[in-house]
């Protein structure tokens, strides 16, 4: 559904989902212990991630909030049973409660909260807010992306050599193999790996990392809302081939993925294919 036909509503929505979300953090922070093991409660889940009572407390809360907010919008949520009824449904919210749960449980501040309204199955709000910097990421379609009140812009860096780059190493072992010119290593600045993928993302919207590698298993919660601010930053999640992410299929599990501006991924695209 192109951005012009989402209803006036949704957009006018921006306001309330902006408190919201920072409502929801509200819950969250009590739970974290910067540097330290978190005071919730943690089990795991089929598969053996963790899990928190921070995580179910925001789920919940931004469960019953979202769908006031805008009823007629299906759901989809790293913490609720998948309903299939979203298949069909021309806007869905997608929500990660924390995302980098591991980073939150242990102290590490890379943790956020993470949701985005699809229409039509493109994204067309997206809000990524890392509560422990208090950097609210923001995005509307075709009205561009901002960070606390600041535009965004992906970076402008033209080549591989000297960019920076962040994700997993065999992910960057075979970008810089790929990159290889004359036996010559592209001189890479290495960013530290940001745990929360909605973040990492964010960061290349924000234009301080050039290149961010997410390898496979990711899921559309993990990277809606992100996503909507690079492309309105200026670049976009893509597969290695560079075909465009989307969202709300049965499966919503991902492939490997890069996160980049417009000008990077050609590049990154022939080097990721011959590394």
């Amino acid at each position: 559904m192109p951005a012009s036909r989402v209803p006036d509503s949704a957009y006018a929505l921006v306001p309330a989902l902006r408190e919201t979300i920072r409502e929801a953090a509200g819950l969250a922070l009590p739970f974290f212990r910067a540097g330290e093991k978190t005071a919730a409660r943690i089990w795991s889940k089929a598969g053996g991630s963790p899990v928190t009572e921070a995580d179910i407390a925001v789920d919940t809360f931004l469960k019953v909030r979202l769908s006031s907010l805008l009823p007629a919008a299906a759901w989809l949520s790293e913490e609720t049973v998948d309903d299939a009824q979203r298949l069909g449904a021309d806007l869905v919210w997608i929500v990660d409660p924390i995302d980098g749960t591991r980073a939150f449980l242990t102290g590490h501040p890379d943790w956020s909260i993470s949701v985005a309204l699809l229409a039509g199955g493109e994204p067309v709000l997206g809000f990524v807010h890392a509560p422990v910097s208090d950097h609210f990421y923001e995005a509307v379609a075709g009205q561009g992306a901002t960070r606390n009140g600041t535009p965004l812009r992906a970076s402008t860096q033209a080549a591989l050599a000297g960019a920076r780059v962040t994700g997993p190493k065999p992910m960057m072992d075979t970008l810089a193999r790929g990159a290889t010119r004359d036996g010559v290593t592209p001189d890479f600045v290495v960013v530290e790996r940001v745990p929360s993928l909605a973040l990492r993302v964010a960061r290349v919207a924000e234009g301080s990392i050039d290149v961010g590698l997410v390898s496979s298993d990711a899921r559309d919660w993990d990277l809606a809302g992100a996503d909507l601010l690079l492309r309105e930053a200026g670049g976009s999640v893509s597969d290695l081939s560079g075909i465009a992410t989307t969202y709300n299929r049965t499966d919503p599990v991902h492939g490997a993925l890069i996160a980049l501006p417009d000008g990077l991924r050609a590049q990154t695209v022939d080097a990721l294919a011959r590394g």
